[in-house]
């Protein structure tokens, strides 16, 4: 009840501001897509812009309460406001039509939100750049200004009903297709990409399954997917590292295996098959290790110098003949 209270306080301290807050005149973003996954339940958000780093400004979103997208001329606010207002028990379109209803300047905002039960709502002013436009659908919304063309929007949401995989990978369809369509007609520039789980574990950090941004780049779509790809990876790792502390070595390597095929060994520069080696050498498992700490020496040599640094802080047993014998098959000259 305590923080039910507090919440309210925040809004009626916050939400007068928002009639009289003034737009900012340049557009922020070009075409965004809200979404939660009927399997896991997952909430997200991945938005694609001509504007340097878009990510702090459109995405919103926070397990087991929803996800927002604020662009257009944009009001930041309605992306932690959204989801207080979701988090107190509102509906999406509640929420919105709340926000939406106090603010003077809802001619040029474009605002998309999904609630933890799938309810979307989305809004697009009057005054949207055109071409602007939404499409809502089963537990998603896709929004876009200023595009090349008015059928962006609408080739989103087939891209991502009829894609298949994780929500990452149906959102990044969505933005591709997006591209695909014309996209934006100033070009383009950055990316983001925030997805939660269903239900919070009461730590934020932990939460967050992917939060990726791409400030700046030529192809800021396939840059993240690339980041995508690479955050996969290291969840794999995650996972294998779990099953260390479980005892359960033969799921970890499992889990390791499954991480190294989904990215070379530089796109981390050595970084996951070293650490993947250590564990496993820490569990006993030293000719497993092996395989796993050449292709680290392989990208940097200068690995082999860390391993004799490891058993000072408990990563490794205190035994410097095994320190030896890791060091010298890294090189190529031990078993």
């Amino acid at each position: 009840m305590k923080n039910m209270t507090f919440r309210f306080a925040v809004l009626a301290l916050i939400a007068p501001g928002l009639a009289a807050a003034q737009s900012d005149r340049r557009p922020v973003n070009t075409y965004s897509i809200v979404a939660r996954d009927a399997e896991t339940g997952q909430l997200g958000v991945a938005v694609q812009s001509h504007w340097f780093s878009v990510g702090p400004l459109v995405p919103f979103a926070e397990a087991g309460v929803g996800a927002v997208a604020t662009q257009s001329f944009i009001e930041v606010s309605y992306g932690p406001l959204g989801l207080e207002l979701m988090a107190m028990g509102r509906t999406a379109p509640e929420a919105l039509r709340a926000l939406v209803s106090t603010d003077a300047d809802e001619a040029v905002r474009q605002v998309a939100m999904v609630d933890v039960n799938g309810n979307v709502a989305a809004h697009t002013g009057s005054k949207a750049i055109y071409a602007a436009g939404h499409r809502t659908g089963e537990a998603y919304s896709v929004q876009a200004n200023l595009m090349e063309n008015p059928t962006v929007w609408d080739a989103m949401a087939v891209a991502y009903e009829n894609a298949d995989g994780d929500l990452a990978e149906r959102m990044l369809r969505a933005l591709e297709a997006a591209e695909a369509e014309g996209g934006d007609i100033r070009g383009r520039q950055s990316a983001a990409i925030l997805i939660v789980r269903a239900e919070s574990t009461g730590k934020p950090w932990e939460d967050r399954i992917f939060d990726l941004r791409v400030e700046d780049h030529p192809d800021p779509v396939g840059e993240l997917r690339r980041l995508v790809q690479l955050q996969r990876a290291y969840l794999k790792l995650n996972e294998g590292d779990g099953w260390v502390v479980e005892n359960d070595i033969e799921k970890a390597i499992s889990a390791y295996r499954e991480a190294m095929d989904l990215v070379p060994d530089e796109a981390t520069n050595g970084e996951a098959p070293f650490w993947v080696g250590i564990t496993l050498a820490d569990a006993g498992r030293e000719g497993d290790s092996i395989p796993y700490l050449r292709r680290a020496y392989v990208q940097n040599t200068r690995w082999a110098e860390l391993v004799g640094r490891l058993p000072a802080s408990g990563l490794l047993p205190d035994d410097e003949a095994l320190v030896d014998r890791l060091v010298s098959a890294m090189k190529g000259s031990g078993r």
